[in-house]
């Protein structure tokens, strides 16, 4: 299944330096880079991945998580297999670390992928569980299958990726959700096996230099980056570096792949971190993986009405007219239906398998 990769150059001793992420690997020939999925394969770059997926699902949105597009809509998410970084508190550690081609069970052209999901009436397609960044060339193929049926395309990911790529990437990404996964380069160099300053890159280049919408979701790990004084750090870059509307997701970290010795996240402190980036100046700030309806609800930046109102992935309360306040009339910046999504978002969080006619 290997398909020419794009973003690569040639060496002198005949090894390819792949171009894709900040890791770029020089991989002699046979050899797969950090990722496992691109490879040097007879003297060529390839993506051994292409139009194989280690699952599909329907999800609501709210699941990515995007709370501020097209709340309550349904999307079909899928993924591959391996990653770009390396997080020892993976919580996809069975896909994302996988080195078994046996994880990549379902085939599935883009053509394919986009009129399932129309005939599953979804309104997007989420590239997440692995980072679409290491099959770029499947997710833009898939990405324009998806819009020319006028289905809207989401990638969750972690941003580590080289500005060339990452143009072409989020040209046909019309929402994304960032994984900020702490805000110090000793974090990211010890658990993730990266560095910070290319996510921060990404971040304010998908902000003001694309029409992609986006959301930040930060895990909290115990011990590691839960600290106040880390949280108002990063809560103050995003209010000054981005802009204080972009919406700002804590999530509660659970043992996990390596760090399974790690307790887990008390809710009051995922609680805490909403009430400090709030006080910063953040508009939207949100909590997740704990039960918290005050912190799933989306308020009006006017008069902090109760706008979209949520008990985990379940909307309660939609009060937006044309995107704006029923009470203030004030607008709500996102990408904002007249009512919300018939979705399982909506309905209530569900997750359905999704079978392709083939398999691998």
């Amino acid at each position: 299944m290997s398909h020419p990769a794009r973003w690569g150059s040639r060496l002198a001793d005949g090894r390819i330096r792949c171009l894709l992420c900040p890791r770029d690997c020089c991989l002699k020939e046979g050899q797969r880079g950090h990722c496992f999925v691109r490879a040097n394969e007879g003297g060529e770059l390839v993506l051994t991945t292409y139009g194989r997926s280690s699952g599909f699902c329907v999800d609501p949105i709210e699941k990515k998580p995007l709370n501020h597009f097209h709340p309550g809509s349904a999307t079909l998410s899928f993924g591959t297999a391996g990653c770009n970084l390396a997080c020892r508190f993976c919580q996809n550690w069975d896909i994302s670390k996988s080195r078994d081609t046996d994880t990549l069970a379902a085939e599935a052209t883009p053509e394919e992928i986009a009129a399932r999901a129309a005939e599953l009436n979804c309104g997007s397609v989420a590239f997440t569980y692995n980072d679409p960044v290491i099959f770029a060339e499947y997710a833009i193929d898939t990405a324009e299958a998806c819009h020319a049926q006028g289905i809207e395309t989401v990638a969750v990911t972690a941003g580590y990726i080289h500005p060339t790529p990452r143009a072409e990437l989020f040209a046909h990404m019309d929402a994304a959700n960032v994984d900020l996964k702490g805000f110090s380069d000793a974090f990211y160099q010890k658990l993730a096996r990266g560095h910070l300053e290319p996510v921060l890159d990404t971040l304010r280049y998908l902000v003001h230099e694309t029409d992609c919408w986006v959301e930040i979701t930060t895990l909290l790990i115990p011990g590691w980056n839960d600290s106040e004084a880390e949280v108002r750090a990063e809560a103050e870059w995003i209010r000054d570096q981005l802009t204080p509307t972009v919406p700002l997701h804590f999530t509660a970290f659970h043992p996990a792949w390596r760090m399974l010795d790690t307790p887990a996240t008390p809710p009051a402190t995922v609680r805490r971190a909403r009430e400090i980036a709030r006080e910063v100046g953040l508009a939207f700030v949100y909590t997740g993986n704990i039960h918290d309806p005050e912190g799933g609800t989306t308020y009006c930046p006017g008069c902090n009405s109760p706008l979209i109102e949520r008990d985990g992935y379940q909307l309660l309360a939609y009060r937006l007219t044309d995107g704006r306040c029923t009470a203030c009339h004030t607008p709500l910046p996102g990408r904002l239906d007249p009512t919300p999504g018939p979705g399982p978002g909506h309905r209530g969080a569900r997750c359905m398998g999704v079978r392709f006619d083939r398999a691998v």
